[in-house]
């Protein structure tokens, strides 16, 4: 009986606060606004900056905050008319989706026990002040003892060594002085002779006393850095990656790319080439431009390229839709543009999803050669080196030549070694013609 007496007073409290939250109602013309689900794949937000402060009147279309997902930083509207009466989630802190941002309502009204009842699931990030190490405490100096004397003369001053010993130190120009001899009773032989070092003249200084001091900083991580993280560390532990390295002949790119450029108003690159050349080469390939499934294997016919692109916290890959079907002036301007609203942060999250390939170019930056983790769902991605001058056989001749590795990385759940093997031949074939990207 006792014990039941003592799981009722136990549970007391916590029937008490059920029925709290239970009771805990949304006043009247009060909006509780949730962090909002800005892309398919978010799970939480950061929230990167208040452009409405608690007092401030809101009205429908305002925009209450800048929202940083896995993708992008983005501007969130209120869909309400009122006063901001409450911030849940301060500047730089970041919460799950669904979780308490903030409550709009009539002024003046009591919202505490809103607030007291909502499940905000906030994770404050906070940026730790940089920690200094102090440094090591200087050793104590200690006086070393000079090298060991060498004794190699006898009695009467004559420096006791073979003939042979004295012939070769004379050709080296070795003083046998300083030679310590391992023969019998400290006779300098051959081997003393050719396995003799000399020494440096003693330094008088003390031992090597640092000044400075050891030091690190903790820097949060960002939303986009978190995401980064972990879906590389799927994609490389949930995918047999497997690689093959191409090196293609750019000499015929090269002088196509000059006429071309000579055209009114036209000016491509060489990525826009290699991003072209993949495209028509996964339309004749299929597989390489595939999905996996645990039951299945996605194969699409529709060539939808994305194009990595390093920004300040990191990399986003936008999409160049229908990639084959466009021309290589459409493919160049629609990658710049990409590029310069990726690193203002102003990329769509639309334009970052649906990819059925990537491409990945780092010869800007003088990289020959480099691999790439698969950018899932993608079944593989090509990574571009730069350009290399170089000797090379051509015509049974050597002459001076251009030359490009390419790598692919490649799923072998859907991708087979001979699979990737064709499809980079394909991209040889249309790189190394590259008329045939404009006909």
């Amino acid at each position: 009986a006792e014990e039941k007496v003592s799981e009722e007073v136990n549970d007391a409290p916590e029937e008490a606060n059920k029925s709290a939250a239970k009771s805990a109602q949304i006043p009247a013309d009060v909006e509780v606004v949730k962090m909002p689900r800005l892309s398919d794949t978010m799970e939480e937000g950061t929230v990167a900056s208040w452009l409405k402060n608690v007092g401030d009147k809101v009205e429908e279309g305002d925009i209450l905050a800048e929202i940083e997902t896995d993708k992008a930083t983005m501007e969130f509207e209120s869909f309400y008319n009122g006063e901001l009466l409450h911030v849940g989630v301060q500047v730089g802190e970041s919460a799950v989706v669904d979780s308490l941002l903030a409550i709009i309502g009539p002024s003046g009204t009591d919202v505490s026990a809103v607030i007291a009842s909502a499940s905000a699931g906030v994770a404050p990030s906070v940026a730790e002040e940089p920690v200094s190490t102090p440094a090591m405490p200087s050793p104590t100096q200690t006086t070393s003892a000079p090298p060991p004397t060498p004794s190699t003369t006898s009695d009467s001053g004559r420096i006791m060594a073979s003939p042979l010993a004295k012939r070769i130190a004379a050709e080296k120009g070795i003083d046998l002085v300083q030679v310590i001899g391992s023969g019998e009773h400290g006779r300098i032989v051959k081997r003393d002779v050719e396995q003799f070092v000399p020494s440096s003249a003693p330094v008088a200084a003390g031992p090597f006393v640092p000044k400075g001091q050891e030091s690190s900083e903790d820097i949060p991580n960002s939303q986009m850095r978190k995401v980064i993280a972990k879906r590389l560390a799927e994609s490389k532990f949930s995918a047999p990656h497997y690689y093959l390295s191409v090196e293609f002949d750019m000499d015929p790119a090269i002088a196509f790319r000059k006429q071309y450029n000579e055209l009114p108003d036209i000016k491509v690159s060489f990525n826009d080439i290699v991003v072209k050349a993949t495209a028509l080469a996964l339309k004749q390939h299929p597989q390489v431009n595939s999905r996996w499934f645990d039951d299945r294997m996605q194969l699409n016919h529709h060539v939808h390229i994305g194009v990595a692109v390093a920004v300040t916290d990191g990399l986003v890959v936008p999409v160049v839709r229908f990639t084959d079907e466009m021309a290589l002036p459409q493919i160049g301007a629609q990658v710049k543009d990409y590029a310069v609203r990726a690193r203002d942060k102003k990329l769509a999250p639309n334009e970052m999803e649906g990819s059925t390939f990537t491409v990945s170019n780092l010869g800007m930056f003088g990289i020959d050669e480099f691999t790439s983790i698969i950018n899932q769902p993608n079944s593989a991605i090509l990574s571009v080196g730069a350009i290399v001058q170089k000797p090379v056989v051509k015509n049974g001749e050597i002459v001076v030549g251009h030359t490009m590795q390419l790598t692919l990385a490649c799923d072998h759940r859907t991708v087979d070694g001979a699979t990737g093997a064709q499809f980079l031949q394909t991209l040889r074939e249309y790189i190394e013609n590259p008329l045939r990207l404009v006909i």
